[in-house]
């Protein structure tokens, strides 16, 4: 029978990890507010300019010139995935959400002949995908956004991302992110960033007109695009990571309390049950003196 010492020990284990996770859901709590900020700031202009660029590519066969990156290569042989993760742990189930959408993705791909090539941002994304895709993992990025999320850090994403494709290494490039709801809901999504993706539900019917002319601007758009669509994405992710943790430490808080009246249960009946016992060895010890 456990002792009620190790009752003890144990419910006050039980209260001290409630007590981080508590402290925890606050961080994130604090921290969820700051980042719903970023992403309903930054998602009017990543939306718009991608809704031109897809209007614009519909379009594409009247341009002389054409970008790659608003066309394609016209091939799709070799697939690049960029999978967005966290950097650390304690976050429900974000990380592996979008790690069990990525496999699909991958399998997909490999299952129609292509050859895929794997980009990860985030510690826990590479770590899993190291293990599980070692061989098509061709780069990662870990402590992107800490303590905060610059957009020079997606530039220098987005850079290595266009030397590739002007290399010639890839085909057609995907993001892989949780895009954020509320604290309590997250979405994993699936972006094609390189080329322009066409599947816009309500395009944008409006003419343009450039100055000083349309390679000029195009040539700066395009790749400056990339760079909002990656930023865009990884506000998207860091909100999501907090709210999910948000949603975790509280679960977890709530567990703890159940944990506790339990314990607080059993260690009482277990010390009358003791009290019980005694008081009967010692009415038995005095009966036996009597006698």
């Amino acid at each position: 029978m456990t002792t009620l010492k190790a009752l003890r020990n144990r419910k006050k284990s039980v209260q001290s990890t409630q007590k981080i996770t508590i402290a925890m859901k606050m961080v994130a709590g604090a921290k969820l507010r700051r980042a719903q900020e970023h992403v309903e700031e930054g998602r009017p202009y990543a939306h718009l300019m991608n809704q031109i660029l897809r209007d614009l590519a519909e379009n594409a066969q009247g341009l002389e010139t054409p970008h790659p990156l608003l066309t394609g290569t016209g091939k799709t042989d070799t697939h690049l995935i960029l999978i967005a993760t966290s950097d650390r742990g304690l976050c429900g189930p974000f990380n592996s959400s979008i790690l069990r959408e990525s496999r699909k993705v991958i399998e997909l791909s490999l299952s129609q002949g292509q050859t895929v090539k794997l980009i990860s941002v985030g510690r826990k994304g590479k770590d899993v995908l190291t293990r599980e895709y070692g061989d098509l993992l061709v780069e990662s990025f870990v402590d992107i956004g800490h303590p905060r999320l610059y957009f020079s850090e997606a530039e220098r994403i987005a850079d290595s991302l266009l030397h590739m494709f002007e290399d010639g290494l890839f085909d057609v490039c995907t993001l892989i992110y949780s895009r954020f709801k509320s604290a309590v809901a997250q979405e994993v999504t699936i972006q094609q960033i390189i080329p322009i993706g066409k599947e816009a539900p309500q395009p944008l019917k409006a003419v343009y007109e450039y100055e000083p002319d349309e390679d000029s601007i195009l040539r700066k758009l395009l790749p400056q695009n990339v760079a909002v669509q990656i930023y865009s994405g990884l506000l998207e992710n860091a909100a999501s990571e907090q709210g999910a943790r948000m949603t975790a430490m509280d679960n977890a808080s709530r567990n703890a309390d159940d944990i506790i009246r339990n314990l607080t249960l059993v260690y009482n009946r277990t010390r009358q049950s003791q009290i019980t016992r005694e008081l009967i060895e010692i009415i038995s010890g005095a009966e036996a003196l009597k006698g």
